[in-house]
C-alpha cells in the first residue's frame, strides 16, 4: 500500500511516518515530478533533503527548500511539483491528530528533536496500534510541529482576474522594473483600484509582494543549481553582491547557506 492510498484512509494510526526516496519501489516516490490537482482525507507535514518542492493551493504557492517541513492540512486541494528531490520523509496526521495545527498550508522550520523523533516514528508499522510508548513520542512529535516557527516562503496570489494578470506579468518576467501604473493599465484597471485590491487580496503592497516573488524564484533557480550570479542576473538586480545582501536580509542567510542540507 502506498502513501497515496493511505492519506486518504481514516484507520489505522493517527499518526504514520513515512521515509522516501528516488528510488525504484519507494513508497513515497521523490526525484523529479508532478502531481495534479487532488487532496488527502489526512493531513500531511514532509521535509526534503535535496532539490526543491513548489506546492500550488487555491490561496497561492509555498516553497520548500530542504530541511524546511510543509504543511498540508487534511481535506485541502492542491498539485505539487517535485525538482531534483534524492530523498525526504513524512508524516500523515488524521484529522483529529491534526487539531492545533495550522488551518492553512505553510513552511516550518524543522528542529532536531522534531528530525529525531520523525526517524523513530519511521520504523512503527503502518498496520498497528500504537503502544503506549508510541503514542507519548506522538504527542512529543505534535508539540514540536505545532511550536515551530513559520518560514516566509508564502506567495499569496490574488483571486481578481485584473490584479492576478498583473501578479502573472510579474512572475513572467521578473526582472523587469514596470512601474505598477503601467502594469495595471495593461491590465485594464486603474492604479487606485489595482492597489486596494492587491493589498486586500494578498494582504500585502505590490512592491512587497513582487520581491516575495523574486526571492521564490530566486530558490527554485538556486535549488536547480544555478549559479548565484546567473541568478541574480535573471531577477533585476544589478550583480551578485546586490542580490546575496537581498537574501540575507529577507532569511538570515547567504543563499549557499540557507540551502546547505543537512541529512536526516
Amino acid at each position: 500500500m502506498g502513501i497515496e492510498d493511505i492519506g486518504d484512509r481514516l484507520d489505522g494510526p493517527p499518526l504514520i511516518a513515512f521515509w522516501g526516496s528516488d528510488e525504484p519501489g519507494s513508497a513515497f516516490r521523490l526525484g523529479t515530478q508532478e502531481y495534479d490537482w487532488h487532496a488527502h482525507t489526512r493531513g500531511q507535514l514532509f521535509c526534503i533533503e535535496s532539490g526543491l518542492v513548489r506546492v500550488d493551493t487555491p490561496g497561492g504557492s509555498w516553497l520548500l527548500p530542504p530541511q524546511r517541513a510543509g504543511w498540508i492540512p487534511p481535506g485541502v486541494r492542491h498539485k505539487a511539483g517535485i525538482n531534483g528531490v534524492l530523498s525526504g520523509w513524512g508524516i500523515l496526521l488524521t484529522p483529529e491528530a491534526s487539531a492545533g495545527l495550522p488551518t492553512t498550508p505553510c513552511v516550518l522550520s524543522v528542529s532536531d528533536v522534531l528530525r529525531a523523533l520523525v526517524r523513530r516514528a519511521t520504523t512503527w508499522r503502518w498496520e498497528e496500534r500504537l503502544t503506549p510508548q508510541q503514542r507519548r513520542l506522538a504527542a512529543v512529535l505534535l508539540d514540536e510541529v505545532r511550536a515551530a516557527p513559520r518560514e516566509s516562503l508564502h506567495l499569496p496570489m490574488p483571486a481578481d482576474r485584473r490584479a492576478l494578470r498583473i501578479a502573472d506579468a510579474v512572475l513572467q518576467d521578473p526582472a523587469s522594473e514596470e512601474t505598477f501604473h503601467a502594469l495595471a493599465q495593461q491590465a485594464g484597471i486603474s492604479e487606485r483600484s489595482a492597489r486596494r485590491l492587491f493589498n486586500a487580496e494578498t494582504g500585502m503592497s505590490f512592491a512587497n509582494w513582487r520581491q516575495q516573488a523574486r526571492l521564490m524564484l530566486a530558490l527554485e533557480h538556486l535549488s536547480a543549481g544555478n549559479p548565484i550570479a546567473e541568478v541574480a542576473d535573471s531577477l533585476g538586480y544589478a550583480n551578485a553582491s546586490s542580490f546575496i545582501a537581498m537574501f540575507r536580509k529577507a532569511f538570515g542567510l547567504s543563499p549557499r547557506r540557507y540551502l546547505t542540507v543537512r541529512k536526516f
